[in-house]
């Protein structure tokens, strides 16, 4: 079990509200505008979500190990944390971490879930929406990575922006409370 201190680890709550309008949810976006909320929006279905340790963990290390290995390779990128990615009337999202490949954009290449509760598809549908070519989710030790092709997302197994990578591997580590131990089981796994 993961735990980031002594105290119990805090609980993610998850919540989807139907048949809301734009303004509607910029409204209650700005109602919730503090670290930890989430407040994400597609075709009127509003979701939010609370976010834990366990969360913000996962989603640290993920990062982390992610921008020490491109960085290694020497590529080249830009790193967004917390990013909205939005289109008035259509969609809201933010990412834990994204990633713009070669010059920074309002739309990034590849967007990174960490889901603790929540599903995957509506922001599978979101993301297609706001045009983002790749997006991982960590769920529950793995990673599932999906490409944006013409019919949607496609399952992939190696990600289209670092071939080389090995995501189960990288998976893995995230997992590892301690950062130092992730980076060396990281390392050690290549």
């Amino acid at each position: 079990m993961i735990r980031t201190s002594d105290r119990p680890i805090q609980a993610e709550q998850h919540f989807v509200y139907s048949s809301m309008t734009w303004e509607r949810f910029e409204l209650l976006r700005s109602l919730f505008e503090s670290p930890g909320v989430r407040v994400s929006y597609f075709a009127g279905e509003v979701e939010l979500l609370t976010v834990s340790d366990l969360h913000g963990l996962i989603a640290g290390n993920l990062g982390f190990l992610l921008e020490l290995y491109m960085a290694e390779l020497g590529l080249d990128f830009f790193g967004l944390e917390d990013f909205t990615i939005e289109l008035e009337d259509v969609a809201s999202a933010q990412a834990d971490k994204s990633y713009c490949f070669d010059q920074r954009r309002a739309v990034p290449d590849l967007a990174i879930e960490v889901v603790i509760k929540g599903e995957r598809k509506t922001k599978l549908r979101r993301y297609a929406a706001l045009g983002v070519t790749e997006v991982w989710f960590w769920i529950d030790g793995q990673i599932q990575a999906y490409r944006l092709a013409e019919s949607g997302y496609q399952l992939i197994e190696r990600s289209g922006w670092v071939p080389d990578l090995d995501l189960q591997h990288l998976a893995t580590c995230v997992a590892i409370e301690r950062r130092q131990d992730a980076i060396k089981s990281f390392r050690n796994g290549r």
